[in-house]
């Protein structure tokens, strides 16, 4: 399967290539064998989409790994890793207000295409939820540090290769971002 392609889009190909495969043949022993490759393939996606999740993690310093006598090993949460997780419960998820403001717009843009309508109707519904102002469909603003709590959105809804994050020092409407915000 070519690695070019997410994961959902590269199971989107395995079946269609899996249906025109089985209705070239003719032979029920035939059927089965495709079939059975077929399974194989879908695992392989799922096993690397886990294995980049979890080297994800590992590399951010959110999980650890330990060797057992056996030589099997665990992969547990690091003090980090456990904050993280419980830190961020959606219903109770809010940005801070600093003391006083870095002057700085942070801005949330995205293009999540229609395959993806759920995610992206979640992803406004979160932005709208955290007080962000949206000021296109596809693009919100907020003026306090917000990466973390960003990053843990788009990562839960797998939504990465969509969505960006830009941290601007003026805009050219502010004034009205200012007064919407009480800055």
């Amino acid at each position: 399967m070519p690695r070019g392609y997410g994961e959902i889009q590269q199971k989107v190909l395995l079946l269609l290539f899996g249906g025109l495969v089985l209705g070239l043949s003719g032979s029920p022993k035939t059927y089965f064998k495709i079939l059975r490759g077929l399974a194989e393939d879908w695992e392989e996606i799922e096993r690397r989409a886990l294995k980049r999740s979890v080297f994800s993690l590992y590399g951010a310093g959110m999980i650890k790994e330990t060797k057992n006598k056996d030589g099997t090993f665990n992969m547990t949460l690091t003090k980090r890793g456990k904050k993280r997780a419980l830190s961020y419960d959606f219903d109770k998820m809010e940005i801070q207000k600093p003391q006083q403001w870095d002057k700085k717009w942070r801005i949330v843009l995205f293009d999540i295409p229609e395959l993806n309508k759920k995610e992206r109707d979640a992803l406004r519904f979160r932005l709208k939820k955290l007080d962000f102002f949206e000021f296109q469909k596809s693009v919100f603003i907020h003026p306090y540090d917000c990466k973390k709590e960003i990053d843990y959105i788009i990562e839960f809804h797998n939504i990465r290769k969509f969505v960006r994050f830009v941290i601007a020092d003026s805009l050219d409407n502010e004034l009205h971002l200012k007064k919407h915000f009480g800055l």
